[in-house]
């Protein structure tokens, strides 16, 4: 397994002491969801995090979801148990958004060990499999060594450079009618950034279980045409869905961090949509 782990193998090692599971479950119209779930029902063991806290200040560019303060993060995951020989499982409801975001910033910040749970907790309470109300205790943390890869990220500047070499692909992760720019429910812009192709994040799935891993490969295939992979969404959460399995499936993508809505916050930089075409 590379980022992925089953509901069996988890289930298999759910009293683990190496073991550190998070929950990160989280919903866009209601802020407190993820906790309140969390209160009611959770995988034993679980600790909660909020991707509020997987998010920094927002400015005037950058993105709507930045990332937080990098030593204030690792404090906050080494108080959840996490350290650099754990191995950390993440869950949320299956659709992996959150549960990616988290697994790209630990991977970010060198954590090796660190897994996305297929199908999430939908999956886990459908299998009646152990789940608990009591909060979890967070286990022993012995410290993380953070070791940013760098080569992870990129920013503005980066997609300009490239956006028009051969060697170089933009993904926009966004549904087909955001990247043409027929609706906009969230950023001032619409469109997308010139040469960008569209995959979109959800189409990975089948319901809420990653499709098999063959049909990604067949699915992503013309990118291996490509030295440079970056990837983008709106706002640098769902994209960590693409970013995700384009790993899994031996890709090596960039994640454009500020996407879509950084790159309309700067008025020069070019953008096409369907509604300004004649």
């Amino acid at each position: 397994m590379k980022n992925i782990v089953t509901i069996d193998w988890l289930a298999e090692n759910l009293n683990n002491e190496n073991l550190v599971i998070l929950d990160c479950r989280f919903g866009m119209k209601e802020q407190q969801y993820g906790l309140n779930e969390y209160i009611k029902s959770h995988i034993n063991n679980a600790i909660y995090i909020d991707l509020k806290d997987l998010i920094g200040e927002v400015k005037e560019h950058g993105g709507r979801h930045p990332l937080p303060s990098l030593n204030g993060f690792v404090k906050m995951i080494e108080n959840s148990g996490v350290d650099d020989e754990k191995v950390v499982v993440i869950y949320d409801d299956g659709e992996l958004a959150p549960a990616s975001r988290l697994w790209f910033m630990l991977k970010y910040i060198g954590i090796k060990d660190a897994y996305v749970l297929n199908g999430g907790f939908s999956t886990w309470i459908e299998r009646k499999l152990p789940v608990t109300e009591m909060v979890s205790k967070p286990k022993e943390s012995k410290g993380i060594r953070m070791n940013i890869n760098s080569k992870l990220i990129c920013d503005k500047e980066y997609v300009r450079e490239n956006f028009n070499k051969e060697e170089s692909i933009i993904v926009d992760s966004r549904s087909r009618e955001r990247y043409l720019g027929l609706e906009e429910p969230l950023d001032k812009k619409a469109g997308h950034i010139p040469g960008a192709i569209n995959y979109f994040w959800r189409d990975n799935f089948n319901g809420i279980k990653i499709k098999d891993l063959n049909i990604l490969k067949e699915r992503f295939e013309e990118l291996n045409d490509y030295k440079k992979i970056i990837v983008h969404c709106g706002s640098g959460v769902s994209a960590c869905v693409n970013v995700l399995l384009m790993s899994e499936i031996g890709l090596k993508p960039i994640l454009y961090l500020g996407s879509w809505s950084d790159w309309i916050s700067y008025d020069d930089n070019e953008i096409i949509s369907e509604k300004l075409m004649p």
